[in-house]
């Protein structure tokens, strides 16, 4: 089942993987990590990580949608607003 799950999704992240490399504008790279982050998030549930993943929200990312990213650490490392506002966002489930 984990196999079937990842060749479902490794396309789609290599696909956001290539589009984050394959630009500068950090807007555009905001957007494809988005997309890196869900699905890598629903791979990582059916995978069952050893040890902790964090799923941590920033509210403001995605024009105040909100977006999510993956983490092995619970302390807020926000990788949509870097410097400006790094500890912005919390954690949201814990992946066991």
């Amino acid at each position: 089942e984990q196999h079937t799950v990842w060749m479902k999704y490794l396309p789609k992240l290599r696909k956001s993987t290539e589009k984050i490399k394959g630009t500068s504008d950090l807007e555009q790279q905001r957007q494809f990590f988005i997309a890196l982050s869900d699905n890598m998030y629903a791979v990582m549930k059916s995978v069952k990580p050893d040890g902790e993943t964090y799923l941590e929200h920033c509210p403001m990312a995605n024009e105040g949608k909100g977006a999510n990213w993956l983490s092995r650490e619970k302390n807020i490392k926000n990788p949509y607003y870097g410097q400006s506002m790094l500890t912005c966002g919390k954690v949201t489930e814990i992946i066991r």
